[in-house]
């Protein structure tokens, strides 16, 4: 029997950014590496939640392992380009916050 991950994981320029994701969603392997190794869920779990094939979310994080490093620097590169932009645009809502309590 032949296990081909592209009939799990498949990468496409107009989802996700490229991001290789489970094949058919736009759930990505880094999402799912997320849940798993940050978050504690169980992939019993995940594909539960997400209504995912439970072979889909094993084929993620083999996939993961596999591109370990380009996976996590990509994520921490969106991560720091989003807390950039945080620090740039600052809340709404703390503005208004702020702005109340200086009035107080």
């Amino acid at each position: 029997m032949k296990n081909d991950l592209h009939h799990y994981i498949e990468i496409a320029d107009g989802v996700r950014s490229g991001k290789p994701c489970i094949a058919g969603t736009r759930i990505s392997v880094a999402d799912i590496a997320m849940m798993y190794l940050r978050m504690g869920q169980s992939l019993e779990e995940i594909a539960g939640k997400h209504q995912l094939p439970l072979a889909s979310v094993y084929m993620a994080m083999a996939f993961y392992f596999e591109n370990r490093q380009e996976i996590d620097k990509r994520t921490a590169e969106a991560e720091a380009f989003a807390e950039a932009e945080r620090i740039k645009q600052p809340s709404l809502l703390q503005e208004k916050l702020s702005a109340a309590r200086d009035y107080a």
